[in-house]
């Protein structure tokens, strides 16, 4: 058996050509979609991040605007510059680069952004929604599975689906919008007993541990779905995935590449969930 490949950046780019027609609509009405991006420090690969949603939001006509703010900046300037972002009619979408530095409280940061703007999903209001199924934005690599997943036409509906990782960026919400979607759902962690048991009776693999080539075929029941979450900068310099993907491949009835999978789509997710509070916008004033 050779795993189907689940190609990221073919089904981002069909997103986004969807996308780029709502946008246009949008703007027409006087509505253009904007995305401020607030970067604290220079981490290298959070800059990265930052550069690729610049070229996903100039690439689609969403207004773009990054802060690029010192590694020292104070928590309340920080403060007073989101709030100044949630005052602003220019901008429909704010996002926080993580990580913060140190000194920085990530949870009052997130809890600074208004709800209606909070493109993230981190928003306590936002996690709220998703957990007891009310509408509201979900965070985007999630979000970005799920949407993987339809687009290739697998369902989760009845299936058994193991997530390996508990964090509040992916695990947790992914485990909440698989249950949603009608799966019946395992979280694992560092303090499961038996991993190896229990992901090999799961029809659905998710990693977002970030451990590079975590994942082995020992963990992988032949045909399931194994979807690579993870990033990981290797000593050489290459990019490795949660899953060793060489050799799961060979058992896996689909599987996602790192690069070229999950990281396509979670940008493609906060290009949809701007658009969306833009139309929310739009929707509120008429």
């Amino acid at each position: 058996m050779t795993a189907l490949i689940l190609d990221g950046k073919k089904i981002a780019n069909e997103l986004m050509a969807r996308l780029h027609k709502e946008i246009d609509s949008l703007i027409e009405s006087g509505a253009r979609p904007g995305l401020a991006v607030v970067l604290v420090g220079e981490d290298p690969a959070s800059q990265v991040y930052v550069r690729n949603k610049e070229k996903a939001c100039a690439d689609l006509g969403i207004h773009s605007v990054v802060h690029r703010l010192d590694s020292d900046t104070s928590q309340d300037k920080l403060i007073d510059l989101i709030r100044a972002l949630n005052e602003s009619s220019e901008i429909h979408g704010i996002l926080v680069q993580k990580p913060l530095p140190g000194h920085i409280d990530d949870k009052a940061v997130i809890g600074a952004i208004s709800a209606e703007k909070d493109v993230d999903g981190f928003h306590p209001i936002s996690v709220g929604n998703l957990l007891i199924g009310d509408e509201g934005f979900v965070p985007c690599t999630p979000a970005g599975v799920i949407e993987m997943m339809r687009s290739a036409g697998i369902s989760v509906d009845g299936k058994r689906v193991a997530v390996i990782g508990r964090s509040n960026i992916v695990g947790k919400p992914m485990a909440a919008l698989l249950i949603r979607e009608n799966a019946t759902v395992t979280v694992c962690h560092s303090k499961t007993a038996n991993l190896q048991e229990v992901t090999r009776e799961a029809d659905v693999i998710v990693a977002a541990i970030g451990r590079p080539n975590f994942v082995t075929p020992e963990y992988v029941k032949p045909g399931a779905v194994v979807i690579d979450v993870g990033v990981n900068r290797l000593p050489d310099g290459k990019l490795a995935g949660d899953v060793d993907f060489e050799a799961v491949k060979e058992i896996a009835s689909a599987i996602t590449p790192v690069p070229g999978g999950v990281g396509r789509m979670t940008i493609a997710m906060l290009m949809k969930n701007t658009v969306e509070a833009a139309r929310k916008t739009l929707e509120s004033s008429r």
